[in-house]
């Protein structure tokens, strides 16, 4: 049976694990950064990136604190991002070649994720010990560079696939309604090899596109103030148009009247000269 003075060692120990679980979550929930222990390129929080995927992009969050113990002094490291389509086959999503050398795959060379992964992106690795300030998001002097800190948007160039002078890294526009998966990787830049890298995402997939036909136009799914806007326009423009029409109606009256004169002032004048002519017979 367990003595007194042991019960309370491990009661004091369980405690003590659930309180370490709990600050872990506390400082997470309070904007924290914190490793992804699944080791997956993830979607950036909507609080960060409004309407995302859209037709043609997808924001994620860069790996921060993700390879922190790959790291080495005195050492230069970059973070290249892979991106492959859902549907190509597995046994192409290989990043590297047999010396561990990551792959230069281009948008191009792989028909744009289709026959395996090319390379969208290559920037520093993320600090996570100094981390940006998520409270200068709200400011707007301070915001676009936190976001460039925080996020990457695959997807977000537009031109490079036509710019025959173009020679970093392309990341062209994603196809609509598709989806797609990521892959982080360490990169030692002295030794050019892989150092670490993260599993493939979970599929992801952009926006599709609506057609017009099938655009929802029934007002129930609108708000109060759009429903309000709409009936003070119909209003507006049904007393502007009756407005129109009483005033070509009015001037087609105005512009019968001066014939009616006319014929009474002609009539009158017959009418007095045919008198004089009774009366001297």
């Amino acid at each position: 049976m367990q003595s007194m003075e042991e019960y309370s060692v491990t009661c004091v120990q369980e405690s003590s694990g659930m309180v370490s679980h709990w600050v872990v979550l506390v400082l997470c929930c309070l904007g924290q950064l914190c490793a992804d222990q699944s080791m997956k390129p993830q979607l950036a929080a909507p609080q960060l990136a409004i309407n995302n995927p859209t037709l043609t992009t997808i924001a994620l969050e860069k790996p921060f604190c993700t390879f922190d113990s790959s790291l080495h002094p005195n050492k230069s490291y970059a973070i290249y991002l892979y991106v492959m389509k859902s549907s190509a086959s597995t046994t192409s999503s290989v990043v590297t070649d047999s010396n561990s050398k990551p792959l230069d795959s281009t948008f191009q060379q792989t028909l744009g994720g289709n026959l395996g992964p090319y390379k969208a992106a290559s920037f520093d690795v993320p600090n996570c010990a100094s981390p940006p300030k998520l409270a200068d998001a709200g400011d707007i002097n301070k915001v676009s560079d936190v976001l460039k800190q925080y996020l990457f948007r695959v997807g977000d160039d537009g031109t490079c696939l036509y710019d025959p002078n173009f020679l970093d890294v392309c990341n062209p526009p994603l196809s609509p309604d598709t989806t797609y998966r990521f892959k982080y990787v360490l990169v030692d830049n002295t030794e050019g090899i892989m150092k670490d890298q993260t599993l493939w995402s979970d599929p992801i997939k952009t926006r599709e596109a609506k057609l017009p036909m099938k655009i929802d136009i029934w007002p129930g799914r609108r708000s109060g103030s759009m429903i309000v806007i709409t009936s003070i326009l119909s209003v507006s423009v049904f007393l502007l148009l009756a407005g129109l029409l009483a005033s070509v109606f009015s001037a087609l009256v105005e512009s019968e009247d001066p014939s009616a004169e006319t014929k009474g002032t002609s009539g009158t004048t017959q009418q007095s000269e045919l008198r004089p002519q009774q009366s001297s017979e």
